[in-house]
């Protein structure tokens, strides 16, 4: 955890995350990272409940000086319970965008409202940066 960040318990950010909504896995999150994911559009919701897979998105959140960097990635989440990164198809895209937007709205809203600090993009990410026009 950077300086600023430790003025915030980790502890205490796994509550406040999860007070965003269904988006934490606090199992897979650390000190060193927090992982949020969203099943956004079911693949095909005829199957049993156990044998569905989903569309959607999971994203790291990575303590950096000054605040936190993000990366995001779109796929598969499959009967194992593990993503895959794949291409979201077309009928889906809208829906698993408009929820990774509206997570992003509040996971900013907190970091920079509620903690004072600053969210950015990890500069390697090749997708647009979350919360521009891109």
């Amino acid at each position: 955890m950077t300086e600023e960040t430790k003025n915030i318990s980790h502890g205490r950010l796994l509550t406040k995350f999860a007070q965003l909504g269904p988006y934490l896995r606090q199992k897979k999150s650390s000190e060193e990272g927090y992982f949020f994911d969203c099943l956004s559009a079911c693949v095909n919701a005829k199957k049993p409940p156990e044998s569905r897979e989903f569309w959607g998105w999971w994203m790291k959140l990575t303590p950096k000086e000054g605040g936190f960097e993000y990366a995001y990635t779109f796929g598969k989440f499959n009967t194992e319970g593990e993503w895959l990164e794949e291409n979201v198809p077309n009928k889906c895209v809208k829906e698993v965008k408009a929820s990774l937007d509206t997570f992003y709205q509040k996971i900013a809203g907190f970091v920079e409202g509620d903690l004072a600090l600053e969210i950015t993009a990890l500069p390697s990410l090749k997708k647009p940066k979350l919360g521009t026009a891109a």
